[in-house]
């Protein structure tokens, strides 16, 4: 995940109002390729039914509260303290694990917030692009059970944080990034420049690079074979590639490494159309129209992924607007969430999906498990449809301020039988005239997105 103005095609850009920065995008691959391993594609289908889940950011940039990771790379749109050359900041950022120490690490009240969202799966930070690692990784000391939390019973904070999310239910998915800016067979001191990408010539130094291709492959069958069952390996950092710096890590093994230790395990290569990207993950963005093959837009519920103290917050309505535009497009919402350095959601951010939730217990039938219709959107009406094409719902996505209106119409996916309300099975009135339906809506609803039940 990163920050930077990036323009995509097709993609509509979500910001919360309040803000004033610009935002680097994960650009969206061009088109998509069908898995052929007949239980990936059963897993594909049955994520695409869960439609919303939790993107958890934690690692050291949790501790002063600032972006994740990108304040170490020198590109130059990077800004920094300037009081201290790069390599003194390069310095206090790795020390940054000599004083994470989250002393109220409580993953299961993390599981229990964003179940009450209504959330159904989680990707939690294995290892960001700065190569802390979130659990006891063998292959390096930069991890947060060998520093300053390496005393604590919970330092193996992957493990925990697993189980605490299998207690409440959810599918389970491993953030991993491909780069590793801390390992030297990929930053390797003896270059200076430390951009994004691997910092010395590859062909030059092939041997290196085969280090690192074992390093990054023997920390995911780490991650695969110690911490019970994955269903999903989300790998950050797509110009890790082949095409790029011939920075080629061997996706094919890679896969087959997956798949043997967990059979049908969705694999989520971003940005790398092919095999391997089995959905894909436009960043902070929604695609402008619907898309038949698995997707999910990737939004945090700040304008940051990771936790920073004086945090904007998008609205209930905000999020639960963009879900429904999300779920009624084909696709799913992964929701950034970013735990404070104490190990704790914080107040904030539990209240807004608290909020989300009650709305996803009384509605939830019009964005579970529902599929696509071809007529999907009309003005703020947003359609979803069950699985057998006898019901379609009909959802107003009522904006922040806006108060709900005493009646609806469009027309297109007009009743035959009845209007419901979704939230209580209550029928409403309606007449057809012509080729539009006109709904009359109780006075005394509450002012909030409203979904109705179509038959």
């Amino acid at each position: 995940m990163k920050k930077k103005l990036f323009l995509l095609p097709l993609l509509v850009l979500l910001t919360s109002p309040a803000t004033s920065q610009t935002t680097n995008v994960h650009e969206q691959s061009d088109g998509y390729e069908w898995p052929t391993d007949e239980l990936v594609v059963k897993n594909l289908h049955e994520w695409q039914d869960l439609k919303f889940g939790v993107l958890l950011h934690w690692g050291v940039y949790a501790v002063p509260g600032i972006v994740e990771s990108w304040s170490i790379c020198d590109e130059a749109w990077i800004t920094r303290d300037t009081t201290r050359t790069y390599q003194q900041y390069l310095d206090w950022y790795w020390g940054l694990a000599d004083q994470f120490r989250p002393a109220l690490f409580d993953p299961a009240q993390w599981a229990a917030a964003c179940s009450d969202a209504g959330m159904r799966y989680m990707i939690f930070t294995t290892k960001h692009h700065d190569g802390f690692c979130m659990y006891d990784s063998h292959e390096t000391d930069y991890t947060i059970a060998r520093h300053a939390f390496k005393d604590d019973p919970r330092c193996d904070v992957l493990r925990h944080v697993f189980d605490a999310y299998r207690e409440q239910g959810f599918t389970i998915g491993a953030y991993f990034s491909k780069p590793d800016w801390h390992s030297q067979f990929y930053w390797w001191d003896v270059y200076s420049k430390k951009g994004r990408n691997v910092n010395y010539p590859i062909e030059q130094f092939p041997q290196r690079w085969q280090q690192f291709k074992q390093y990054t492959h023997r920390q995911m069958k780490e991650i695969l074979s110690r911490y019970g069952q994955v269903d999903i390996l989300w790998l950050d950092g797509g110009w890790v590639c082949p095409e790029n710096r011939g920075q080629d890590i061997d996706m094919p093994a890679v896969a087959r490494m997956a798949r043997s230790l967990q059979p049908g395990i969705i694999i989520v290569d971003r940005t790398i159309r092919g095999p391997y990207e089995n959905y894909q993950t436009p960043e902070r963005a929604v695609p402008d129209r619907q898309l038949d093959y698995p997707w999910e837009s990737c939004i945090p519920l700040t304008d940051d992924w990771g936790y920073t103290p004086k945090a904007r917050y998008k609205t209930a309505a905000q999020v639960l607007g963009t879900l429904i535009e999300i779920v009624a497009k084909g696709g799913n919402l992964v929701l950034g969430v970013g735990p404070t350095p104490q190990g704790l959601i914080n107040q904030e951010a539990t209240a807004r999906l608290h909020e989300i939730g009650q709305w996803l217990r009384q509605n939830g039938r019009a964005i579970y498990g529902t599929t696509i219709t071809p007529h999907y959107h009309e003005g703020n009406i947003w359609f979803t449809a069950s699985k057998d094409g006898k019901t379609k719902f009909a959802i107003y996505r009522l904006a922040d301020g806006e108060v709900l209106p005493l009646q609806l119409s469009w027309s297109v996916n007009l009743p035959t039988r009845s209007v419901r309300l979704v939230s209580s099975g209550k029928k409403l009135k309606y007449k057809v005239e012509g080729n539009r339906v006109i709904v009359q809506l109780p006075k005394a609803l509450p002012q909030q997105s409203l979904a109705l039940e179509i038959e």
